[in-house]
């Protein structure tokens, strides 16, 4: 069982924008205009990938579809996940406009280049239901040691949640992570802002978990699978500091993925106990994080599946 990958998929976005549809309850989007955002967003995302090949990731491009008017493809981590066993699980999305992201070419593309799909979940009929779990966006999972870390939310739904981690064998650690948003505590929307678990550390913002006996449970979960806590500020997680992801490169190396903005966000400290465990790779994504709301964490979406 491998926490790691060497090989991600990345969606390039055609339409991005703010997508209002998910502003409702992603308090990290500004409402603001950028001009050419879409241009500027191609541009961080190419300059993105370049870098995740250059330290040897291998990453699987696909353009979105113009025809589908998806302002939020560049975060295909929401609604698929692809594991070691040969399944992959689909996802329902709180946002309608999101749900036109779920696209069979994806998958195409993946078994084209050589992965093996055994079997799909398929969860999104829970949509009729108005009932979302927003795939590694709402799950933080520990591979190894078969936990799902979830904040639950209106995109995070608890017997959802139970149901993934039967199918898939997870142990479920639930919680509720808060933002502060004009004074009031608000449910973050999704689990990886907060939090990313790597192989022998986990980054997370302990400030977000209000609730004293879910704070100490998601601890002892940590510790006792013998991750190292590096803790995060909410000022850090507004920098999507969070929503990082640790993956492999060439010659056996590790990297942690995050944007520009969570590194310059970072304390000397923090980055030195990050360095104990693998090497950092961040890129500027500062159109993608203003308007969409989501960070590098978001644009990654790890295949574990099996070669043919």
């Amino acid at each position: 069982m491998r926490q790691i990958t060497d090989t991600i998929v990345m969606i390039r976005p055609i339409q991005f924008r703010m997508n209002e549809e998910t502003a409702v309850n992603n308090y990290y989007q500004a409402d603001t205009s950028i001009l050419d955002a879409n241009t500027k967003a191609q541009r961080e995302f190419d300059e993105f990938v370049k870098r995740l090949h250059e330290v040897g990731v291998k990453v699987i491009v696909i353009d979105d579809d113009p025809k589908n008017d998806t302002p939020d493809s560049i975060f295909p981590n929401n609604w698929v996940s692809f594991h070691e066993n040969g399944d992959i699980g689909l996802y329902p999305m709180f946002a309608v406009n999101r749900r036109r992201e779920r696209r069979p070419e994806v998958l195409d593309h993946i078994e084209n280049a050589g992965f093996d799909i055994k079997n799909i979940v398929d969860y999104t009929e829970a949509e009729d239901e108005e009932v979302f779990l927003e795939g590694t966006g709402s799950l933080v999972l520990d591979r190894v040691n078969r936990k799902a870390y979830c904040a639950l939310s209106a995109r995070a739904n608890e017997e959802l949640l139970i149901e993934f981690c039967e199918d898939f064998e997870y142990t479920p650690v639930i919680f509720t992570a808060y933002q502060t948003v004009e004074g009031k505590r608000l449910p973050i929307y999704h689990t990886n802002v907060m939090m990313g678990v790597g192989e022998t550390f986990a980054v997370v913002c302990l400030d977000c978990v209000d609730d004293k006996k879910e704070r100490k449970n998601l601890v002892n979960h940590l510790k006792n699978d013998n991750k190292e806590i590096i803790s995060i500020t909410e000022d850090q997680v507004n920098n999507f500091a969070g929503n990082m992801l640790q993956v492999a490169g060439s010659g056996d190396k590790r990297y942690l993925v995050m944007s520009s903005a969570a590194f310059n966000s970072l304390t000397k400290d923090q980055i030195n106990k990050i360095e104990k465990h693998c090497d950092i790779l961040h890129s500027d994504l500062n159109t993608i994080e203003t308007l969409g709301g989501g960070s590098a964490r978001c644009m990654m979406a790890e295949v574990f599946l099996p070669k043919k």
